[in-house]
């Protein structure tokens, strides 16, 4: 039986339009279309894109887009739809989405809605959904959906695509939800973006935002991993064969070509949208205008889609831009021709095909686009043709479509002579141009997407259940020591392990849920437990100090065994004259580093970046690490690189060290567990002690034989086991 892949985007495939159930073609309709049938069973839900409030009429229609085609209805009232619609997701997620935060515009009351709508499509996909199912959710009205879906459903395997840009995190944080919009997103099991800078900016935003450890392609959050890839979505490439092989496509061409005969022709493609930059491209084309002397030979098609009619910055676009055209063709029209021809509509696809495929030059250049589909529509339709395509370097095709003309879509200048430039080429130079472009398009289209996508997101699920089994045989080594009454050690870490590392170390206390962890830990018997932390004695003092555990302060300079007030320092011989010579380096970098600030301990000094920018702290903590490992060859010192900070403490104090000495005193201990989460863990994890479990808790590379995601699923991990 085929798996169940089930759809879930703001809009159906199919549309109400007057009673009347119309089809959608759009890219992602098409995508999904050609995937084999064999392999899923398809369902969708998205709204129908009408108000209909009877609730027998909504049976009715159910039913019909049911059986029909395969869809599934989520309702929705005029009033809420447009808070959701017109109101949060697009007139304030996407404006900073493109880059362009002065269209942002926030309402609570489009908060309120998005929220509602995000669970009311999460309750029809419960309705829906079975463990083991595929659900793919589509786009930025939905950003909220799968973290909705991960709290009802954990077992049910979650895909999301982003058809936009994602910004610079710097961007983003402008929206008064960004935090919850990301972690809305990190529901999923795999997020796709269509280029490799939307990725990196997500992960950026997600490790500022979130303030949380990531990889570049995974984050881990509340147990949960999240991969992200890189998908850049085609076209429905064997419709446009099809069309170009058909009597009516060779009819239509021959007849546009009548029409135009003896002009060069430029065509645009686009949404009217602000994203578009159809206004920069028109002062382009006056600038190319006043400089080409054969006015009567060129011909501009624009050909404008209407859409979002009902938000106000998308009519006052529509009206400059018909305004503007109309002043353009009264300034340079002949009495043989006028420039542009100007079509707010859309257009049979058919005739679309046969305009890209006469086209001399695409003009395509938006200020931002996720992808830009039009640059590989034209490609395609290039077959007989040699038509060059003026391509926005800032379009995610750009990443793909190597032998375009790239242009700045701000630079008018620029691309009033990449437009003349085009028109001059020889059509062997072109034809060369566009061969390999085509061929790749036609390649990687939409189904070879959808595909990639899929495969990826059932592959991840088939991972999280290799590392669930990974993690089951520790469960099951540990649980076996338990029924045997053997003696076990149990080694933590604190910041980054048993606690969420904070931005203020001061305010990392343990909250309710680790105090209660520690109360039951500490019931058990044959249990002995050591807190290991790069902390001071005051701090694991003041946090710890009514348990009966053992104490290692500053990964091992400093000791208080169980049962003891005082503390004891096993290495007071060691001389910390080096501290003299390396403290005004490190006072340096806090001064230099916005952000950063020096700890003084007994043993060690420590510079932490925890409140710097990100990628300028880790940048200087690459400079710092460096700067110190060199002096470290000639003092008795280790330089240890940790999470948000570099240490430098004597080269005989470790955690690794600290673990060893208490194992010799414990020589009747039948298991030990060491648990940590960055490199100055990993002194633990290299030993090579009979029956020692290493646990590294949360991503990045490690010696450590267990993972476990983040210090939420690690407290989840201990209460399971010693209940």
């Amino acid at each position: 039986m085929a798996n169940t892949l089930i759809n879930v985007s703001n809009r159906l495939p199919v549309a109400i339009q007057n009673g009347e159930l119309i089809k959608s073609s759009g890219g992602l309709v098409a995508a999904l279309e050609g995937l084999p049938k064999g392999d899923y069973e398809q369902k969708w839900i998205g709204w129908p894109g009408a108000e209909i409030t009877d609730q027998k009429e909504q049976k009715q229609i159910g039913r019909k887009l049911a059986n029909e085609h395969g869809c599934i209805p989520v309702f929705l009232g005029k009033e809420e739809a447009a808070g959701f619609y017109e109101g949060f997701s697009n007139s304030s997620v996407w404006p900073l989405l493109h880059y362009l935060p002065n269209y942002l515009r926030y309402e609570p009351e489009w908060w309120e809605d998005y929220q509602k709508v995000n669970q009311t499509f999460a309750d029809k996909v419960l309705e829906v959904a079975k463990d083991g199912d595929l659900v793919w959710v589509h786009d930025y009205q939905l950003m909220l959906l799968p973290a909705l879906l991960r709290a009802e459903a954990p077992h049910l395997r979650i895909g999301f695509f982003l058809h936009t840009p994602f910004p610079a995190p710097q961007v983003f944080r402008f929206h008064p939800r960004c935090r919850e919009l990301v972690a809305g997103m990190l529901g999923a099991n795999r997020i796709g973006f269509h280029a490799f800078n939307y990725l990196r900016h997500f992960s950026g935003a997600a490790r500022r935002l979130l303030r949380i450890e990531t990889e570049l392609t995974q984050v881990s959050r509340d147990g949960h991993t999240t991969a992200l890839g890189v998908y850049p979505i085609g076209i429905n490439a064997s419709k446009f064969e099809q069309t170009m092989d058909s009597k009516e496509f060779r009819e239509r061409r021959d007849e546009f070509r009548q029409a135009h005969e003896g002009k060069r022709l430029v065509i645009s493609v686009e949404r009217m949208d602000y994203t578009k930059g159809i206004l920069h491209r028109l002062e382009a084309i006056d600038d190319f205008l006043a400089k080409w002397k054969q006015i009567d030979n060129i011909r501009f098609i624009f050909v404008s889609v209407p859409s979002r009619e009902g938000i106000e910055e998308y009519q006052h676009l529509l009206e400059e831009v018909e305004s503007r055209i109309g002043q353009l063709n009264g300034k340079y029209a002949t009495l043989l021709n006028s420039p542009i021809h100007f079509i707010h509509g859309s257009i049979p696809f058919v005739d679309l095909c046969a305009l890209y495929a006469l086209a001399d030059v695409a003009l395509v250049t938006p200020l931002i686009d996720g992808m830009n589909l039009v640059a590989k529509e034209f490609i395609a339709c290039q077959r007989e043709n040699a038509g060059l395509l003026i391509l926005s370097e800032f379009a995610g095709a750009a990443e793909e479509l190597f032998n375009a003309l790239f242009v700045n879509p701000y630079d008018s200048d620029g691309v009033a002579a990449t437009l003349a430039d085009a028109l001059g080429t020889p059509i062997e130079q072109r034809r060369r141009g566009i061969q390999a472009m085509r061929e790749r398009v036609i390649r990687y289209d939409a189904q070879h997407w959808a595909r990639s996508f899929i495969e990826d997101l059932a592959s991840d699920s088939a991972d999280f259940a290799a590392e669930k089994s990974n993690i089951k045989e520790a469960k099951n080594q540990i649980k076996r020591a338990i029924e045997s009454e053997e003696k076990i050690a149990l080694f933590l870490d604190y910041d980054g392990t048993l606690r969420e590392i904070e931005v203020e170390p001061s305010a990392a206390t343990p909250n309710l849920a680790i105090e209660t962890l520690l109360r039951q830990l500490e019931q058990r018997p044959n249990l002995d437990i050591t807190i290991l932390s790069g902390r001071s004695e005051s701090d694991l003092a003041a946090f710890f100090g009514s348990f009966s555990f053992r104490l290692i302060a500053e990964h091992g300079a400093s000791w208080r065994q169980p049962g003891k007030k005082s503390w004891e320092r096993p290495h007071s011989n060691l001389k910390y004259t080096w501290k003299d010579k390396l403290l005004p380096i490190l006072r340096v970098y806090e001064q230099t580093t916005p952000g950063s600030m020096v700890e003084e301990k007994p043993s060690a000094i420590v510079w932490h970046y925890r409140k710097a920018d990100e990628e300028f702290g880790e940048w200087k903590a690459n400079r710092l690490t460096q700067e110190l490992s060199a002096l470290a060859a000639n003092q008795p010192i280790k330089v240890r690189p940790g999470k948000k900070m570099v240490e430098v403490n004597a080269a005989e104090i470790n955690k690794g060290a600290a673990v060893a000495r208490v194992l010799e005193k414990l020589p009747d201990y039948g298991i030990a567990i060491c648990a940590g989460d960055d490199l100055t863990d990993e002194g633990m994890f290299e030993l090579t002690l009979p029956r020692l479990l290493t646990i590294k808790v949360g991503p990045g590379a490690t010696q450590a034989r267990f993972r476990i995601a983040d210090p939420a699923a690690f407290r989840q991990f201990l209460g399971d086991l010693f209940k």
